[in-house]
């Protein structure tokens, strides 16, 4: 049995040692390199038991090197220098043969990164499968004592990611993740959450246990209703699946090609953004904030570009779009990369305070199997699942028949009366929202 164990990703020194190295025996023009070395644990349980407790150990270095506007990578997931080697070579020779890139940039130079530390937690780091199956029986306690049937997951992520370059852009972070998600069923009745923290500790796992068995209970027997546009109450797990959307199409590049929502056409055809426009309700507050209290993020992006602090929208106002590097060269703007990780602000009120104030809606815990419908006005459709109630007078008073909808979601946006605490899902900090108006197209047997 094993009752602790070392982390086995590099160090720090060792990281950027041997990037250093992977440049020195470089005989491109340019090149870059990146590395992550990273340890993964994962305990997984179902029917009140655990059924599965792993560990894996990952080393990739990825070299990619540049004759011109000619670029090729490889990689290896192997440590020994022949193999380094080796993979230099093969991305030497490979760029040689590959065509122009049309859309080719140079080498990023040295960045100027945010001074702080991402969050690294050594208990989570170095979490033992013992005490992982500790934390799961007593979630498999709390269900069997409670007569429900529980299963889920709790995994645990660590490592090192660091870049560099031929210029001399240098960039490194150690971070730690721990993952909590978990599914209660009890005849027809089930419900469902999912939570992420820099440290185990950070979890509440028993409180969310105890939240998730309540919700199944209350569940049962659910009512069928009318489809139709109602005002709805999203728990903020549910709501941080849709908003990942917006978020994932707020590209400078689709919106000034005419591809995306936010873009706008004239009557002669001319194509621009809606920068600055009011699209969304006062209450939409997005930044990107790798620096968040519960993120704690590492400073750059994959390519080594800075990931600092963002405003993206300020009272239902956008303010800017994502530029990649080439695309911000073509319109003389600066790169910001992507928008991930975004914190929308909240407030002080809890989701139960959203449902005290609503005299009639819908409360949906879980935003399932959403997809595209129309890709240009971000038309989507999902199923809500895991337990939709109804509320009256203020109060949660039946369960209901899970629904298929179709909305547009910045027309979601747009409709946000009220918003809740903010909780961490991935690597996003999201709360929970009332919205005014939100179309159910059909009921569905989704539980």
């Amino acid at each position: 049995m094993t009752l602790a164990k070392d982390s086995k990703f590099l160090t720090e020194d060792q990281s950027l040692s041997l990037i250093d190295s992977v440049i020195k025996q470089s005989e491109a023009e340019g090149i870059f390199v990146s590395l992550k070395s990273n340890e993964s644990s994962l305990s997984r349980f179902s029917e009140n038991q655990i059924s599965q407790n792993i560990s894996t150990n990952r080393f990739e270095v990825k070299i990619t090197s540049y004759f011109g506007k000619r670029s090729a990578t490889s990689a290896t997931t192997e440590l020994d220098s022949e193999a380094i080697t080796a993979t230099i070579r093969r991305s030497e020779d490979l760029a040689k043969f590959t065509p122009e890139d049309p859309e080719w940039v140079g080498l990023l130079p040295p960045q100027t990164y945010e001074d702080r530390i991402p969050a690294f937690d050594r208990d989570t780091a170095s979490l033992s499968p013992l005490t992982r199956g500790e934390i799961v029986q007593k979630v498999c306690n709390l269900c069997r004592d409670r007569g429900v049937e529980g299963s889920g997951t709790l995994s645990i992520n660590g490592g090192i990611e660091a870049v560099g370059n031929s210029l001399g852009l240098s960039a490194i972070s150690r971070e730690t993740e721990a993952n909590f998600s978990f599914t209660a069923k009890i005849e027809d009745g089930s419900s469902w959450s999912d939570r992420t923290a820099s440290a185990i500790s950070q979890l509440p796992i028993e409180t969310i246990t105890e939240k998730v068995i309540d919700r199944a209970i209350l569940s049962r027997n659910p009512k069928e209703i009318k489809p139709g546009i109602y005002p709805v109450i999203f728990e903020p797990v549910a709501f941080a699946e849709l908003l990942f959307y917006i978020i994932w199409n707020l590209d400078a590049r689709s919106a000034d090609e005419g591809r995306s929502f936010m873009s706008r056409t004239d009557d002669r055809g001319n194509i621009s953004n809606k920068i600055n426009e009011q699209l969304f309700s006062p209450l939409v507050n997005l930044t990107r904030d790798p620096g968040h209290s519960l993120l704690q993020k590492k400073t750059f992006f994959d390519d080594g570009l800075s990931n600092r602090c963002l405003e993206v929208v300020k009272d239902g106002i956008p303010q800017t779009l994502a530029y990649s590097r080439y695309w911000a060269r073509e319109k003389g703007k600066k790169p910001t990369g992507s928008m991930f990780p975004i914190v929308m602000k909240g407030s002080d009120r809890s989701t139960s305070d959203l449902i005290a104030k609503t005299e009639r809606g819908i409360l949906v815990s879980r935003s399932w199997y959403v997809r595209y419908v129309n890709p240009r006005t971000l038309e989507v459709t999902g199923m809500t699942r895991d337990g939709t109630f109804w509320i009256e007078d203020g109060k949660i008073a039946h369960p209901l028949k899970n629904f298929r909808f179709n909305q547009c979601l910045p027309e979601m946006l747009r409709d946000v009366e009220d918003v809740s605490t903010v909780e961490r899902f991935g690597s996003s900090v999201v709360p929970g929202v009332k919205v005014k108006a939100f179309n159910f197209s059909s009921i569905t047997d989704s539980v």
